[in-house]
């Protein structure tokens, strides 16, 4: 596939986890789908946007210039017709090393909070009631959250999908760097032919 076309595909698929992520990060701003009165009750590792910042709006910007090196401009520069194309694939390199790092970002926080468990009410006061993650294997102990209802299974789910999201963003970056040095190398199918071809595909 041509790299222009990949790098297309790519970010056809990091604008929806990017959206999904926004959605998921904010759904923890209501533990167990309820309104909290205290902002303070609400689990730490939320305030940390990793889904709205790192794996949504820093995913973003290089979700919209993949979806744009398909239409790139192949005029060229300095009488080499594939220069225009080149300089493109390579900016795309640096736009996908800001999306690892934005997902990154985000599956660092997510890990953090799935090990750490949710802020909940035990009925004395509101705390961290679990300790490195050992209400993960064991159901039982979930009791210890009197509210609001449904906390941990909220915490879990929605936390576990922003880490597994952001995992594959980080990996689709990863291949857009690699897509992005063989299109600065070689150009792009579309324009003159990869490394020197005909531009047949």
């Amino acid at each position: 596939m041509c790299t222009g076309g990949c790098a297309k595909c790519l970010g056809i698929t990091l604008i929806p986890l990017a959206v999904l992520c926004t959605l998921a990060n904010i759904l923890l701003f209501f533990p167990g789908g309820k309104v909290v009165e205290n902002n303070q009750n609400i689990t730490d590792e939320v305030w940390y946007f990793g889904g709205i910042l790192g794996s949504g709006v820093l995913m973003i910007f290089p979700a919209l210039v993949f979806l744009g090196l398909k239409n790139n401009d192949c005029c060229g520069c300095c009488g080499n017709e594939s220069c225009g194309k080149r300089f493109a694939m390579f900016s795309s390199i640096i736009f996908a090393a800001v999306g690892v790092l934005g997902a990154g970002y985000c599956f660092v926080v997510s890990a953090v909070a799935l090990n750490r468990g949710p802020k909940c009410d035990d009925g004395k006061d509101w705390l961290y009631p679990f300790q490195d993650g050992n209400y993960l294997g064991n159901h039982t102990i979930w009791t210890m959250c009197k509210s609001p209802d449904t906390i941990v299974p909220w915490h879990l789910t929605l936390f576990a999908l922003l880490l597994v999201m952001s995992g594959i963003q980080a990996v689709l970056c990863g291949i857009q760097v690699v897509n992005g040095l063989f299109g600065t190398i070689c150009g792009d199918c579309k324009c003159c032919g990869c490394c020197g071809g005909d531009g047949t595909v």
